[in-house]
């Protein structure tokens, strides 16, 4: 074909380059917009996690939530036990690591009750009253367990498996977090801060 002089006739190739480059600045736009509005609004992260490490004390979720607990005597919620230092466990009967620390939390919670400080309390994860029950024989565990039926305790702590332990202290805020079996030495250091 030929061009009549005078008259430019654009090609589909002469169409298509100036919207390649506008496209180009329309995404890197979005992309510069979206991360601006990622750093104002994201600002600081909330999770216990990162408040307990950076040293921050935040309360215990869902503390006034009453969970019946797994020996039938009754309900308890974390507020119940405001006053005095408690060791959040979450755990199940099915959990292998479980068995191993529960003799750890059998010893700290002695150590606290006897002296008067607080206690260990148990929280069930998506188990059986019955097999739960057996665990607790099994190990002579006689620190109290709750049920968390809906698991709506566990939601609030950010659970993420079992075993999952927290130390509140006596005003009921989170001082330590340990994700996966919780070792001695931990919830010593974390009691001794707590001057326990």
């Amino acid at each position: 074909m030929r061009r009549r002089s005078g008259s430019p006739r654009a090609t589909l190739e002469d169409v298509k380059r100036p919207a390649v480059p506008a496209l180009v600045i329309a995404v890197a736009a979005l992309l510069v917009g979206l991360l601006t509005y990622g750093l104002v609004a994201g600002g600081t992260d909330t999770t216990l996690d990162d408040a307990v490490a950076r040293g921050d004390r935040p309360a215990a979720p869902e503390a006034t939530r009453e969970l019946p607990l797994n020996d039938g005597s009754g309900t308890r919620s974390l507020a119940d036990e405001r006053g005095k230092i408690v060791v959040l466990n979450f755990w199940a009967s099915w959990c292998e690591p479980c068995k191993d620390e529960a003799p750890v939390l059998e010893k700290i919670h002695r150590r606290l009750s006897d002296a008067g400080k607080g206690m260990v309390l148990g929280a069930l994860f998506d188990d059986a009253i019955a097999d739960a029950r057996a665990f607790e024989r099994e190990f002579g565990l006689t620190y109290p367990s709750m049920r968390d039926v809906d698991s709506e305790l566990y939601k609030g702590f950010g659970g993420t498996g079992v075993p999952e332990t927290f130390v509140l202290d006596p005003a009921g805020r989170v001082t330590a977090v340990s994700r996966g079996q919780v070792s001695e030495a931990f919830l010593d250091e974390a009691l001794r801060k707590l001057g326990a």
